[in-house]
């Protein structure tokens, strides 16, 4: 039992930095909080309490475009404006610099191109695909234009140049043309890392919700066309994060590694490392877990949830049945389990009772009045790996003398959100499908 210290919604500036190794396939990614004083987007008038409840509904508006079934409509998993990071990059020859949302949950890289025909605001120059010498558009019946789904790509028969369309929930999307430039891994400190030839969007006819500071879209998802999958080998498949729960307010930093070095060399109870398999279904975009129970203190609860996909071949069984995602603040739980979770907390946090959420966003908060809230203990228990989670990553203090879970019940697909992955190294081996979890602080990370 501890008592929580006040979190905040992560919504991050990427700012690439190469890492210290010589290695030249290893990259450290900077990450500076939404909310910092360091951030463009610092609102110095919004409270606290302000930033966590915009972070919860853009967690909940994000949750639905993971439950869109593949290859039904023309709507992805991918989202719009309410992606948590931003992601610095350069694009073409000579290099432009790009900020766009970077997304866990999204494979096609995209940007805004000139000409457009329908362009939203954004207060950086876009990028002129007549400027680059290095641009060139992926042919119709290329394997990089079939990679998309048949909902999602086109063609330009005369031109024969492959098209990409994708719409979201919130009524934002984007069309263009399907090409392949040169990205640029850029460095303040050090010559940027050049990757020609990365398959991307450009988008000419983009509008929506789409916030004005970036330009589009970096995938970072496990599908063919994301910038991880295409940057492969060069990163030997693997990439991790760390998000510290001091960037908001402090100094602290927030990283993502890229490389080989990005994850632990070995799993062993001596550097408490734990990992749990990547379950491979469809759609290939989501990082999918499987997790078989949660504990509250001593009390183990079996989880119920089913895979949300039923077209897999699993069935609609327990292998898969939730989605780890960076991009989501809060943890969405299979509402019939979390009725028995939640009880289970009820029962075991002291010093406090049961109150409403004043914003009606989460559902079980408590108030203590003066006394301090003893607050339990929870493990999740993937298969192979259990992960225990400090008060931190599961409850979050609204004010004074209330905190509330930070996991929530849904009737859709399961996600496992960045509150519960605070002051965790991440890592994701895609060569051996494993995601591993190793406890640290993430502010002394770089």
């Amino acid at each position: 039992m501890t008592t929580l210290s006040l979190l905040a919604t992560f919504f991050f500036f990427f700012l690439m930095t190469l890492s210290s190794s010589t290695n030249p396939h290893n990259f450290t990614v900077e990450l500076i909080h939404r909310d910092s004083p360091h951030s463009p987007l610092y609102n110095p008038q919004t409270t606290p309490t302000d930033r966590l409840n915009a972070a919860f509904l853009r967690s909940i508006s994000r949750s639905r475009r993971f439950n869109q079934q593949p290859q039904t409509d023309l709507k992805s998993g991918l989202i719009g404006a309410g992606g948590e990071f931003f992601m610095s990059i350069t694009i073409g020859t000579p290099p432009m610099n790009v900020l766009a949302i970077a997304d866990t949950g999204s494979d096609l890289t995209w940007v805004q191109c000139k000409p457009c025909q329908q362009c939203f605001k954004e207060n950086g120059p876009i990028f002129d695909k007549t400027q680059s010498s290095s641009y060139k558009s992926v042919p119709c019946e290329s394997s990089n234009c079939n990679a998309l789904s048949t909902n999602e790509r086109g063609c330009n028969e005369s031109k024969n140049v492959c098209k990409y369309r994708y719409s979201y929930g919130d009524q934002s999307f984007t069309k263009g043309d399907v090409a392949t430039e040169t990205i640029s891994i850029g460095s303040a400190s050090g010559s940027p890392v050049s990757f020609p030839g990365t398959v991307f969007g450009c988008g000419y006819d983009n509008g929506g919700t789409f916030d004005e500071t970036g330009s589009g879209i970096i995938g970072l998802g496990g599908g063919q066309l994301s910038l991880i999958s295409q940057l492969g080998s060069s990163i030997s498949n693997r990439f991790s994060y760390c998000l510290s729960h001091k960037s908001a307010t402090t100094n602290g930093t927030s990283v993502i590694n890229l490389g080989t070095n990005s994850i632990p060399s070995g799993l062993n109870e001596a550097s408490h490392v734990v990992s749990t398999p990547l379950v491979d279904k469809e759609p290939k975009t989501y990082y999918y877990l499987t997790l078989e129970a949660i504990s509250v203190g001593k009390t183990k609860i079996p989880y119920t949830g089913s895979s949300y996909y039923p077209d897999n071949d699993d069935g609609g069984s327990m292998k898969g049945n939730i989605i780890i995602d960076s991009g989501t603040t809060l943890t969405l739980l299979e509402s019939g389990f979390y009725d028995r979770f939640g009880e289970a907390v009820e029962e075991a946090v002291t010093g406090a009772k049961r109150v409403s959420d004043p914003q009606g966003l989460l559902s079980h908060c408590f108030k203590s009045g003066s006394a301090e809230i003893g607050l339990p203990e929870i493990t999740m228990h993937f298969t192979g790996a259990d992960v225990k989670l400090s008060p931190l990553n599961a409850f979050v203090k609204m004010s004074e003398d209330m905190v509330c879970m930070s996991m929530i019940p849904t009737t859709e697909v399961a996600i496992y959100g960045n509150f519960a992955q605070m002051d965790f190294l991440v890592g994701y081996d895609l060569e051996t499908r494993r995601v591993s979890f190793q406890r640290m602080d993430c502010t002394n990370t770089i």
